[in-house]
């Protein structure tokens, strides 16, 4: 059985270099993986999913499975493959194409979530910031409830 690897968007490579603490940059996040978790839930949130072109090859290179798994990140690549497709069976380890479409699903999630942030962070100095406040923006959203005002109770 190959091990796979999850790929990163050749366009979107200095982007997640960029989103990666290091001794360059005070990028929010630890690991790529992080940063490729963090893109894919925000793709499947927003329902954004984009095919991969050109594969990046160096830095970010092809991340292994085993990163995502040893992180506990394993859950969240099969819950999109679960939304994504409908299909339990797609959960099925004995069946190395399963595997593929599941990594296949995670890379596009991830790639939407990878462009929405490029768009939101164009013109930014402080991606941290920046994202601080996509966040807090989300938050404030889902607990204000719109209500429709009501004039029935006055008759």
């Amino acid at each position: 059985m190959a091990v796979n690897r999850i790929r990163v968007a050749k366009d979107k490579a200095e982007l997640v270099k960029s989103l990666v603490a290091s001794k360059d940059t005070t990028g929010p996040f630890q690991t790529y993986v992080d940063v490729l978790v963090f893109s894919a839930a925000l793709g499947a949130k927003h329902k954004k999913r984009i095919a991969l072109e050109e594969i990046s090859k160096r830095d970010p290179d092809p991340i292994p499975q085993e990163h995502f798994v040893s992180k506990g990140y394993d859950m969240l690549i099969k819950l999109l493959a679960i939304t994504a497709n409908k299909d339990i069976s797609i959960l099925s380890s004995n069946d190395e194409n399963y595997d593929t479409q599941r990594i296949r699903i995670f890379e596009e999630y991830a790639n939407g979530g990878l462009e929405l942030l490029q768009n939101e962070f164009r013109g930014a100095v402080d991606y941290s910031e920046r994202l601080l406040l996509i966040l807090s923006h989300d938050k404030f959203q889902e607990n204000s409830v719109e209500v429709d005002f009501d004039l029935s109770k006055f008759i």
